[in-house]
């Protein structure tokens, strides 16, 4: 007597379903935690831009007793310490570094006088936080970009 063998190879509707339901399950964790560690490193970024930015600054003073003159880069003479920055000018700068204008994730902004300056970075997403550091020591960020001045982040800040 021959034996039937009736078992199917495959998937059931129902193991199939229970698959889909923990990938979804899974996305919906992992997709905002992913999205809060992307802002985390472009503020991070922004952060470690700013203080070579701030050392660069403070070298100039030093050989030159002032702030006075400092610029990021020359476009038409293309020096200057970002020289080889496509999207640098004397006083902004685009970040990620070369990143095309509407990529970038941050806009460095610097105002500098003889005896002060201030170093802005906006932040291109309303979610993540604008900076501003200062010379006389201020470090402030605030999620209110329009909030930010060359003195002061406004009342909704917090220090970084």
């Amino acid at each position: 007597m021959k034996v039937m063998n009736n078992r199917r190879s495959g998937f059931t509707l129902i193991e199939l379903m229970v698959t889909v339901a923990i990938i979804a399950i899974l996305a919906v964790i992992a997709i905002p935690s992913y999205d809060i560690y992307i802002r985390k490193a472009d503020l991070s970024t922004a952060q470690q831009e700013m203080h070579k930015i701030a050392a660069l600054l403070e070298q100039h003073r030093t050989r030159n007793f002032s702030y006075e003159g400092f610029i990021l880069r020359d476009p038409v003479l293309n020096e200057g310490p970002y020289a080889d920055v496509n999207n640098a000018t004397k006083t902004t700068l685009l970040l990620p570094l070369n990143a095309s204008s509407g990529k970038q994730k941050f806009t460095l902004i610097l105002t500098v006088d003889s005896q002060t300056w201030s170093l802005k970075a906006e932040s291109q997403n309303p979610r993540n936080y604008s900076l501003l550091m200062t010379s006389t020591g201020l470090k402030c960020k605030t999620k209110t970009t329009a909030n930010i001045t060359n003195q002061s982040c406004g009342l909704e800040s917090e220090d970084w």
